[in-house]
């Protein structure tokens, strides 16, 4: 049930004195924003958010100055399951009726090895804001066969559901609940350079 940020992700950042920042847009037929969780303790169940929108800024040679605003259209999830994407519409799970949207906004990007970074922001769901890291990994930037100029990013963070208020579930009779409290998101960003 994520936040995935939503929130989140991915790479983001801005302008340093000597550095040249540039904006950037998501190509979304190559990104997706997704999530899992624990079911009846024995399997995870996975789903994706289809609406989601991101001002994202940063410089390839300078990942430390950069910025990302993400925003998820709770409503567009989708588990590949119509009954259950309607009870996780419900107030139940998301309320979307109350909280349509989940929002991400990055505080810094920090510990950048080689490719490897982190980015801490505050993640907001059904009112509540929270500070979540994402382990990132940076892809590097290419141009297209069409000269386009794209970059990749892959961003992941767990989070606890019932930090943000989402505390349905039911107790297993032989141990256990239904659903689990861990959620790992998982989001794949391919930018392009807004032209």
């Amino acid at each position: 049930m994520l936040r995935q940020v939503f929130t989140v992700l991915a790479a983001f950042l801005t302008t340093s004195a000597g550095a040249t920042s540039a904006t950037w847009e998501i190509d979304k037929a190559h990104s997706s924003v997704g999530f899992s969780v624990r079911h009846l303790v024995i399997s995870d169940v996975k789903g994706t958010f289809g609406d989601y929108s991101a001002t994202i800024e940063f410089d390839a040679d300078k990942l430390e100055g950069g910025s990302v605003e993400f925003t998820v259209q709770v409503a567009s999830i989708d588990t590949d399951e119509a009954k259950r994407d309607e009870h996780l519409r419900s107030a139940d799970f998301f309320d979307v009726e109350n909280f349509p949207a989940m929002t991400f906004r990055s505080k810094k990007v920090h510990d950048v090895s080689g490719e490897n970074f982190k980015l801490t922001g505050d993640l907001t769901m059904r009112g509540i804001t929270k500070e979540v890291t994402f382990d990132g990994t940076f892809r590097g930037v290419v141009t297209d066969p069409w000269g386009n100029t794209k970059a990749g990013f892959a961003v992941t963070a767990k989070i606890n559901r019932q930090d943000f208020d989402v505390k349905w579930n039911k107790t297993l009779d032989a141990g256990g609940v239904v659903v689990g409290n861990e959620v790992t998101i998982n989001i794949e960003l391919e930018l392009g350079m807004a032209k």
